[in-house]
């Protein structure tokens, strides 16, 4: 893992597309017009809900497991489960209980009942919430093997403030083998700027943009559960009036034949 100069940049990108630009989205626009329209679709990765061992529940330890714990001994749960064990209608539904657990939300637009009913079940389990604003230890192999499907050995990082902290390449392979620690937030890069992985503070989930042939195929291949985001789709598609919940995707209705 190495900075990338400005002539490197200049270098791999002969395209000259400004890879300091692409970091997550305004929140002002919809998602799909976000970095010029340059990208085809946007995918919606949902983080997963975590399953642990009782002795890592929350009436174990009161402390949500370290990133070693969860990749280790977690495994996903969908939001379509916690919608169907909490009565919670839709994800949008349940994003918007997530983000009132945090408060994150101006109190006019939480919904604490849905909060506790959340909460409820969680404390009542060995599930954990998903966590919020970084890249999920249970998709990380995921986001790599995005890469890997399009022949990519590396991935360009942009941090969340490139004009602070400079830009790398990240060999896959070290990442893969937890040699160099993975990005927190920001956004993973393929290196010809064919698609993009990005995440936010205080979010659930995690932009996947590129063409939506690909998409599909990461996306059906590795199970991830999300949706499509529309020409309308905000990054507050919390607000479940907006009909998010539509075009929700479980795992189950990818086609893995």
């Amino acid at each position: 893992m190495h900075p990338i100069t400005s002539e490197a940049i200049s270098f791999c990108y002969p395209c000259r597309v400004q890879v300091e630009s692409l970091v997550y989205p305004s929140y002002d626009a919809p998602l799909i017009e976000a970095y010029g329209g340059r990208f085809e679709s946007a995918f919606v990765s949902l983080h997963p809900f975590v399953s642990v061992p009782a002795r890592l529940a929350w009436k174990a330890t009161k402390q949500y497991p370290s990133d070693e714990q969860i990749s280790s001994h977690g495994a996903k749960v969908t939001w379509a489960h916690v919608t169907a064990e909490t009565g919670l209608s839709t994800i949008a539904k349940l994003n918007q209980a997530l983000l009132t657990s945090i408060r994150s939300l101006k109190d006019d637009f939480c919904d604490f009942p849905a909060r506790d009913a959340l909460q409820s079940f969680l404390e009542s389990g060995s599930i954990w919430m998903p966590g919020e604003g970084r890249f999920e230890p249970l998709l990380q192999d995921d986001f790599l093997a995005a890469f890997e499907t399009a022949g990519h050995n590396e991935l360009i990082f942009v941090p969340e403030f490139p004009a602070v902290d400079p830009l790398q390449r990240i060999d896959l392979r070290k990442l893969r083998a937890r040699e160099v620690t993975f990005p927190s937030r920001g956004s993973l890069v393929a290196p010809d700027t064919t698609f993009l992985l990005t995440v936010d503070w205080d979010s659930f989930f995690t932009l996947f943009y590129g063409p939506h042939g690909f998409l599909t195929q990461v996306a059906s291949q590795r199970k991830l559960e999300g949706f499509f985001a529309t020409q309308t789709t905000e990054h507050s598609w919390y607000n479940y009036s907006l009909g998010c919940s539509i075009i929700t995707l479980s795992p189950d209705s990818w086609a893995t034949g």
